[in-house]
């Protein structure tokens, strides 16, 4: 059996790289996409989804060095679910409500923003990182 899933979306906030134990680089970001539609009245509706990504290895370091708050990526990997319902993780705000996180462990992920987005002038933005399938089991956070 096999599960994959695609998103494109933006950074909503810097990435941030840890270490594993074993001493392989992850680093993990939050991802937005957004669906935009107009409803019967014609007025215009956007729904926001927000997504973890993790990515592992040397792929980790590249995103971490060149990916940044705001920056538009593609990502493909595997849904990450929650042992015990099989679904997203879901918690409690502080308000009271209830949210959930659906993360995605990143095989790939491609930088989609223009050339004059990368502060870095990191080349052709659409260069792609391949990554290892690692649970996230054993991330240290």
């Amino acid at each position: 059996m096999y599960q994959s899933i695609t998103v494109v979306g933006r950074l909503g906030r810097d990435p941030e790289m840890r270490y594993m134990p074993s001493g392989e680089p992850v680093t993990s970001f939050s991802l937005a996409t957004d669906r935009v539609w107009s409803d019967k009245n014609g007025q215009r509706q956007k729904e926001t989804t927000w997504f973890r990504v993790s990515v592992f290895g040397k792929p980790a370091e590249t995103a971490n060095q060149y990916l940044s708050k705001g920056k538009m990526v593609l990502v493909e990997g595997r849904l990450r679910v929650d042992p015990k319902t099989g679904g997203p993780v879901t918690y409690t705000r502080q308000d009271g409500t209830v949210g959930a996180n659906f993360e995605i462990i990143a095989n790939t992920v491609r930088f989609l923003s223009p050339r004059d987005e990368a502060e870095s002038g990191h080349p052709e933005g659409d260069s792609g990182m391949d990554g290892g399938d690692q649970p996230t089991e054993d991330i240290p956070f």
